[in-house]
């Protein structure tokens, strides 16, 4: 019977992942603008155009339904001079774990989130935690995982809209989701968004002196616009990297 969920699982992964024939997408970042403007480690948010996307965002109440790690032009063996570099790295549920060209998301609306103070030294470890995961493939036997993302718009109270993504945490869940990513930053130790308490020191003769905990949040709960959200990501719009002057534009 394996081999008969395996089958139903592609076969719905393969309708899940098709772009929605009638959808309207601008894209005011220009593949060269994106391209002189990132650096590796940088996150890449992109507002999906598949049917899959659609449940990602109304469970998350986010603009962006995918997430993918900029790698940088020489993580990868050189191709053929006629053919772009693979920049990117993404966890793709028809695909698995694959190295995509910047040309991939050209036509939808992105943008870069960037892990502030990453050493160098951190960065490259990231890099190389996603580099090695290439060529793995999810398993897509747990239909019942895949077939919850046919009903986008189920009624679910807000609070256990997270929840409901990560439901399982099975390959499906895994493949859809920016685990791989939160995994990746979680193995230098660089948070994306933590739970942060604050735990009085119980000194009497001060009411504010007290020391903030951070808790890691399971990497399975992680969502794209989590790292919008991040206080440690900024946000960097290649429009306005070096320099924008609004006189200069013209309208017609």
């Amino acid at each position: 019977m394996g081999w008969i969920a395996h089958t139903a699982g592609s076969l719905l992964a393969n309708y899940l992942t098709k772009p929605l024939k009638k959808t309207t997408h601008i894209a005011p970042i220009s593949q060269e603008a994106l391209r002189a403007s990132l650096q590796p480690g940088d996150v890449l948010l992109v507002d999906g155009d598949t049917r899959l996307s659609i449940p990602i965002k109304y469970l998350t109440q986010s603009t962006w339904s995918h997430a993918a790690i900029y790698i940088g032009e020489n993580a990868l063996p050189a191709r053929e001079s006629w053919q772009m570099p693979l920049v990117l790295v993404e966890a793709d549920l028809k695909y698995g774990v694959h190295a995509i060209t910047l040309a991939h998301y050209a036509h939808l609306n992105t943008r870069i989130c960037r892990p502030v103070g990453l050493n160098p030294e951190d960065c490259k470890r990231v890099v190389d935690f996603v580099v090695k995961r290439i060529g793995y493939h999810y398993d897509l036997k747990n239909i019942f995982d895949l077939a919850r993302y046919l009903f986008p718009f189920a009624p679910v109270p807000t609070r256990l809209r997270r929840r409901l993504l990560a439901l399982g945490s099975g390959d499906p869940t895994r493949a859809i989701c920016s685990t791989l990513i939160a995994q990746a930053f979680q193995s230098v130790s660089y948070p994306i968004l933590p739970e942060i308490k604050r735990e009085w020191l119980g000194d009497p003769n001060c009411a504010h002196c007290y020391n903030e905990i951070y808790h890691i949040r399971h990497h399975s709960l992680y969502t794209p616009r989590d790292f919008d959200l991040s206080p440690f990501f900024d946000i960097i719009k290649p429009t306005i990297l070096n320099g924008f002057d609004y006189r200069s534009i013209h309208w017609k």
